[in-house]
């Protein structure tokens, strides 16, 4: 039998066959009153011994109110508990048949009347079918999504250490993301890119697309690598563990404690403003987190020796230990971190870093900006990181001029970088957060849903070096 018609057919069978079926099951010859003494009724609530707790409530409701077959005796009772003859039942069986044929009949006459609306559908269906068996049968996974975000910039910026250029770079990241249970996460994220040979690819003027990415090799040379593998379950009801051989620091804390950017410029804004706080290390690590109505503690280590390196924050971190308390609530948050690092370059150089970060934003799109802010402080035993501190400010504007559109802008310093002999060091330098102070604007026009075009430009007043200046324009697609 079609499915269509399986489908007409189901309810009433169903419906006229479990009373028969239960009474028969109840059977007993002794005593019995006759069929043709019954009275018929038209709705459950006539009969005075019928309660909606009796098993077979609904079951006698359906039949009485979708059929009309079923009758009562004259002092308003249904006697469901006494048995039947044979001949009542082939009376009840009869009417409710009766009933059945005409239902039919007028199903019937619908059919044929919508007859060509129904062979539509039915081919639409059919075809609808055949699709969902190709997808099964060529689908990549079941329990992985695929997700990917490819960003090309084309700018320039003036006196970042490697003179005045401008050039075009890209960055490419694909995420796997692997669910087993549903509420578990394997992420596996393969990235490439070219911005290490660019004045966006190192010092202050790093672009945030430009993070981490594997300056290890020639520059330019555009090589594939797994920027992120790690996984993430559920322990009990409020808490989170997290372990991998490839995750970065915020991928194992409960909440991040900024808002700003969604579409992020200079990469020292990413920092929550607490750069030495939120050093967004990357490696082999493990953490926890709990959380529970808005609040959360977490804490996490990350061992990055011999397995990344960080091109903007100047210095290489062997480790880093992380605890963060924070709360989120549903337009705003706040959090406290603290970060003890342990550097590769230096032997016996460690650092202590505070990070104090919140974050509003309205609850609707308006000419109120969502509102980000940071600060962090930080110690070490190497006077090249002791008594340093960053800040920032950051304002956005979800749905400026035209829907779907984003304006920003942020102010704040995180710290001098720059390339050469700074600090007797050699390499990269990094000096304290007063000797730097960077401005940044952007607009983002969103093309398509999966296409944005992002115009900006850059300010940063450089302490002891010439200011820097820049500007850009970055188009990311997302798939």
């Amino acid at each position: 039998m079609k499915l269509f018609k399986q489908l007409l057919v189901a309810p009433a069978a169903l419906g006229l066959l479990a009373p028969v079926a239960a009474t028969a099951a109840e059977l007993n010859l002794d005593g019995v009153n006759k069929y043709a003494s019954e009275e018929q009724v038209t709705s459950i609530s006539q009969f005075s011994d019928v309660k909606p707790t009796d098993w077979a409530y609904q079951a006698l409701s359906n039949l009485i109110e979708r059929y009309g077959c079923v009758a009562g005796y004259p002092d308003g009772t249904y006697k469901g508990g006494r048995a039947m003859t044979r001949f009542e039942a082939a009376a009840l069986l009869n009417a409710c048949l009766d009933r059945v044929t005409e239902v039919t009949d007028e199903l019937k006459k619908l059919m044929a009347e919508f007859e060509k609306e129904l062979a539509i559908l039915k081919g639409r269906v059919d075809g609808l079918e055949a699709k969902v068996g190709e997808l099964e049968a060529n689908q990549f996974s079941t329990t992985t999504k695929l997700k990917g975000i490819a960003t090309m910039v084309l700018g320039g910026a003036s006196n970042t250490g490697f003179g005045d250029e401008v050039t075009m770079n890209y960055d490419v990241r694909l995420n796997f993301d692997t669910s087993f249970t549903g509420k578990d996460l394997l992420r596996t994220t393969l990235r490439s890119g070219n911005f290490a040979d660019s004045a966006f690819g190192n010092g202050n003027t790093a672009l945030e697309v430009a993070f981490q990415e594997d300056q290890t090799g020639a520059p330019g040379v555009d090589t594939v690598g797994i920027n992120r593998l790690f996984y993430q379950f559920p322990v009990g009801e409020n808490l989170t563990a997290t372990f991998g051989a490839k995750v970065r620091q915020d991928d194992m804390l409960a909440m991040w404690p900024s808002v700003y950017p969604s579409d992020s410029i200079l990469d020292l804004f990413t920092y929550a403003g607490a750069r030495g706080a939120y050093t967004l290390n990357l490696g082999a690590g493990v953490g926890l987190w709990y959380q529970k109505e808005g609040f959360s503690i977490s804490a996490n280590f990350v061992s990055a020796e011999a397995a990344s390196e960080d091109s903007t924050s100047g210095v290489d971190e062997a480790y880093t230990f992380t605890a963060q308390v924070g709360y989120a609530g549903s337009n705003w948050g706040a959090a406290l971190a603290y970060t003890y690092s342990d550097f590769v370059e230096f032997d016996g150089v460690y650092a202590n870093n505070m990070g104090l970060s919140a974050y509003w934003q309205p609850s609707e799109a308006s000419w109120v900006p969502s509102i980000s802010a940071g600060f962090g402080y930080g110690t070490s035993n190497a006077a090249l990181l002791d008594d340093n501190w960053s800040w920032m400010v950051g304002l956005q504007w979800a749905d400026a001029f035209v829907k779907g559109n984003d304006l920003g802008m942020a102010i704040g310093s995180a710290g001098q970088v720059g390339v050469g002999a700074g600090n007797g060091t050699g390499g990269i330098w990094f000096d304290d957060g007063n000797k730097t102070l960077a401005y940044e604007l952007w607009y983002k026009f969103q093309v398509t849903d999966n296409i944005s075009v992002t115009p900006a430009f850059f300010y940063i007043e450089n302490s002891g070096t010439s200011d820097t200046a820049g500007g850009l324009l970055k188009t990311t697609f997302k798939f």
